[in-house]
């Protein structure tokens, strides 16, 4: 085990909260989400309609690539160390990039599917898509990804604490049956990003999935943006897997005290962020508690 777990602990915790009070919504999701979106579209994305359901269709696959940095996606880089640790040094390197890979999706993709049937039946009446107004000033889409990534980052720590034995490990005793259980269940966490997700571009596709009534097309754009969604985080790990010969997991595994430390930093960091943006941060915009936040 590594040492001075305490001082890993608090140094990653710190950095996630430097990078809750650093961070710039305005920066990721119109600068860079509303640009990228606009660009591979072809027009304005967030204000033109969606014209059908192919349309909507790529439309979805666009938009989760768009809000790939966004707050409430940023956290899926977070898996780049357990899948390296997982990945199967003896096979070939695009097959050792693509296995973990297709582990996470696997989660990823079920929970997805399941709240866009879900979320394609029961519309507005979900609080992501209430217009309602609250005495609080909150609005209920913001309640909903408060407490949904307020849980997110908490499971988040804890991966982080069990991968330092400082907890429990929740799947020491499925790892003889089910090895890769780890690496679905975070998958299963970052298809749970749309659960939460205000993203207006998400919000727009959310809102027309529901107009459809459809729970196979609400289900299939779904994960269409939760596959746009780690595009980008897919590519950088497939590069550190096979473009880099191997080099990248056979130094993070060479040491189990590395693997703890490395996986948990990515962990406790990206919990850390997620739990403190979405739960002090947000709040304290709407006159509830206090967090420091630049003014970019």
């Amino acid at each position: 085990m590594p040492r001075r777990r305490g001082l890993i602990v608090l140094l990653s915790v710190l950095a996630g909260a430097l990078v809750a009070a650093l961070w710039s919504f305005r920066l990721v999701d119109s600068v860079i989400g509303d640009n990228v979106a606009n660009t591979l579209l072809g027009y304005d994305a967030k204000h033109t309609a969606i014209g059908g359901l192919v349309a909507g269709t790529v439309f979805a696959f666009v938009s989760g690539l768009a809000g790939t940095f966004t707050a409430c996606n940023i956290a899926v880089f977070g898996a780049i160390a357990p899948m390296a640790d997982s990945a199967d040094g003896g096979a070939g390197r695009l097959r050792t990039a693509l296995r973990p890979l297709s582990r996470l999706a696997l989660g990823m993709v079920v929970v997805s599917a399941v709240y866009g049937a879900a979320g394609a039946l029961l519309g507005d009446r979900l609080p992501q898509l209430s217009t309602a107004q609250t005495a609080s000033g909150l609005p209920p889409r913001l309640v909903q990804a408060s407490v949904v990534f307020g849980l997110i980052g908490l499971a988040f720590v804890y991966l982080g604490l069990a991968a330092l034995r400082i907890v429990p490990d929740p799947f020491a005793r499925l790892a003889g049956r089910f090895p890769h259980a780890r690496l679905v269940v975070v998958g299963g966490l970052i298809g749970g990003f749309l659960v939460g997700r205000p993203f207006p571009l998400f919000h727009k596709l959310f809102e027309y999935a529901a107009q459809t009534r459809n729970p196979f097309y609400g289900a299939g754009v779904f994960v269409l943006q939760s596959l746009g969604n780690i595009t980008i985080m897919a590519l950088l790990f497939v590069v550190l897997v096979y473009a880099g010969r191997g080099r990248f997991t056979r130094w993070l595994t060479a040491s189990p005290a590395r693997v703890a430390t490395v996986t948990a930093v990515a962990f406790l960091v990206v919990g850390a962020f997620t739990f403190l943006y979405w739960d002090v941060r947000l709040p304290a915009r709407f006159g509830y508690g206090w967090f420091p936040a630049a003014s970019w």
